[in-house]
């Protein structure tokens, strides 16, 4: 099936889902899109777990992310920025060398990097400062064509991090990240997991 322009589609249970959370990997997307995206998350460790998986997924299919999760929380500490802020060289090393995650060196060193960087950011954290970008809630989409991959609130997160110094965190990602934790809902109208307002 297109996704282009779909609404909201039944899933084998009768319920109404995004038209995404029924392909690809389906019990995975499913329950993804079912319990999590969109939901409203807060708290440095899991905005940064998200920021880095978010990160992890550029040029990939979320599926293979969700797959390894599991694997990504192991030897990133459970995404505790203090702890993976301490990583060193010998550290990263023995990441890359983990078959469970996706071995990307570069990606690997940003989020060390960017776990650096969270705990220099002091009060408000992680969780005020990427919060301070959520725009105000909007209409629910109708279709799938009606859901950005960019917004103007994400270039100017996106901006901001780089800024900082961050890394592997560019407009798409970060409205990726926007969506991912509930600062935007983008679940569409008519959508059984869908906010109400």
């Amino acid at each position: 099936m297109s996704l282009a322009d779909t609404g909201v589609v039944p899933g084998p249970d009768g319920v109404l889902r995004c038209p995404w959370a029924l392909t690809g990997s389906p019990v995975a997307y499913r329950d993804y899109h079912d319990h999590e995206w969109g939901r409203v998350v807060h708290g440095d460790a899991a905005l940064f777990e998200r920021l880095v998986l978010e990160g992890f997924q550029a040029g990939l299919s979320w599926a293979t992310i969700l797959a390894k999760r599991g694997a990504f929380r192991n030897v990133f500490a459970g995404f505790d920025p203090v702890r993976v802020a301490g990583f060193t060289a010998a550290d990263q090393d023995r990441i890359a060398a983990d078959p469970g995650i996706v071995r990307n060196r570069a990606k690997i060193a940003a989020a060390v990097g960017n776990a650096r960087l969270v705990v220099d950011l002091g009060v408000g954290g992680l969780d005020g400062l990427l919060w301070s970008f959520a725009p105000p809630p909007a209409p629910a989409p109708v279709t799938t064509a009606d859901v950005p991959a960019v917004t103007a609130a994400s270039a100017a997160l996106a901006a901001d991090l780089r800024a900082r110094g961050f890394r592997f965190v560019g407009p798409t990602t970060c409205y990726a990240l926007m969506q991912a934790v509930g600062m935007v809902d983008d679940h569409l109208a008519g959508c059984s997991a869908r906010r109400p307002c």
